[in-house]
């Protein structure tokens, strides 16, 4: 397992988030169908030794330092895509 680190720098940053994003471009996950990028975004925190919780192919994770008595920030969003069609000039499972 990947040794655990406390500070990335930027670049580090964006190569992890671009990563993951290219990863998810190439899975399709259609409505009611996104299993499979929520493993993969499960695996990404594991990767990252980020708990997760998980509700079906929902997955969520709480920052370490979270605080009830502190204010928030929650980040939600969706991992579902629409099918493509015959209109698409360039295959949308390639990043």
């Amino acid at each position: 397992m990947q040794e655990l680190k406390s500070v990335y720098n930027k670049e580090e940053l964006l190569n992890n988030a671009v990563g993951l994003l290219k990863n998810l471009i190439e899975i399709p996950s259609f409505s009611k169908d996104e299993f499979n990028t929520s493993v993969e975004i499960e695996n990404f925190f594991k990767k990252h030794h980020i708990p997760t919780k998980r509700f079906k192919n929902n997955i969520w994770a709480v920052n370490k330092n979270f605080d009830v008595f502190k204010p928030s920030v929650l980040l939600n969003t969706h991992h579902d895509t629409v099918k493509p069609n015959k209109a698409y000039t360039l295959d949308p499972f390639v990043p």
